[in-house]
């Protein structure tokens, strides 16, 4: 990989913390904010999610472990392709009938596909130089990374939708 200027490593940097850490502090939240795990649970359930205590392990988890992975710039296009699932996941199931801003009424789908979006960019563009990838010479970026990210964020997605989503028939 070419030298990249220190601009560019300083954005990458600001850019995996801001969306990785953000991330990770949602899945923190489902297990210690609130009604914890038991009320996430029970949030997952009313919206359809057979298994909701496991839904809402499986999702804390995936929030926390995509989140810092991508923070620290490791495994960069697998961390993404998990913001890129959880968050489908959650426009499909919550946001999407809401409309696209997410100051509308229960919240729309905007704010969800912009950290999908800001993740992909990042496994395409690479973490930068000031990551655990390039300490560790794991160099998955380019179409390689824009691959990755895409078929295992969206085909994790549409494995989570097919096998635990089920809503009410109105």
């Amino acid at each position: 990989m070419p030298e990249l200027p220190n601009q560019l490593n300083l954005g990458m940097l600001v850019l995996r913390l801001t969306v990785g850490l953000f991330l990770a502090a949602h899945g923190y939240n489902k297990v210690f904010g609130g009604g914890g795990l038991k009320g996430t649970a029970g949030w997952f359930g009313s919206i359809g999610m057979r298994w909701p205590a496991l839904q809402a392990r499986l999702a804390a988890a995936t929030e926390i472990g995509a989140g810092v992975l991508l923070a620290a710039g490791l495994l960069t296009p697998l961390a993404a392709a998990g913001v890129i699932a959880v968050m489908l996941v959650a426009i499909w199931v919550a946001h999407r009938k809401n409309g696209f801003f997410i100051f509308n009424k229960d919240q729309g789908w905007e704010y969800c596909a912009m950290i999908a979006l800001a993740a992909w960019a990042i496994a395409i563009i690479g973490p930068g130089e000031w990551s655990l990838d390039n300490a560790f010479d794991i160099a998955w970026h380019g179409w390689n990374g824009a691959v990755i990210a895409a078929i295992v964020g969206v085909g994790g997605a549409l494995l989570q939708l097919g096998v635990s989503y089920r809503p009410s028939k109105k």
